[in-house]
């Protein structure tokens, strides 16, 4: 139980330390990880078994909850073009989970996933630039805790 504990501090010390951008690299990040272990649940013939659809739709919307978190994490009135582009393409992804998460559409998962992934390595290089402050010094702070 001593490592789970070390490990949930961690986690949480990691959170509260980060950057805006690191942030959100991390949703991104806990994103990714959800959609391949979605798809992780699908046999060689493309099927999920019975006894992991309710695994499937954990995951998938776990990763919606996330994608949502970024949603209502844009600035619209200073972000502008971009904020709306990336606003637009939550939308789009929240609506092609749900409707893998119906149809176990294993395609949906995938463009959903590689389009997630690149918008991480976009932020990661974000992140690492030096013009980012750290979460203390930001005001509205990102919640990705839970």
């Amino acid at each position: 139980m001593g490592y789970q504990n070390a490990y949930a501090a961690y986690q949480k010390t990691n959170v509260n330390t980060a950057s805006q951008g690191r942030l959100v690299v991390l949703l991104y990040e806990g994103a990714v990880k959800h959609l391949k272990a979605a798809l992780n649940l699908f046999d060689a013939n493309g099927k999920i078994k019975a006894g992991d659809i309710e695994q499937f739709g954990i995951h998938l919307q776990k990763t919606q909850a996330i994608i949502t978190e970024l949603q209502v994490s844009l600035d619209m009135e200073k972000g502008g073009d971009i904020s709306r582009n990336l606003m637009s393409l939550y939308v789009y992804f929240n609506e092609e989970l749900m409707d893998a998460t119906i149809s176990h559409n294993k395609q949906k998962i995938e463009f959903v996933l590689s389009k997630v992934d690149e918008l991480a390595d976009a932020w990661r290089t974000i992140a690492n630039s030096t013009a980012n402050a750290p979460a203390a010094k930001v005001a509205n702070t990102l919640n990705i805790v839970g």
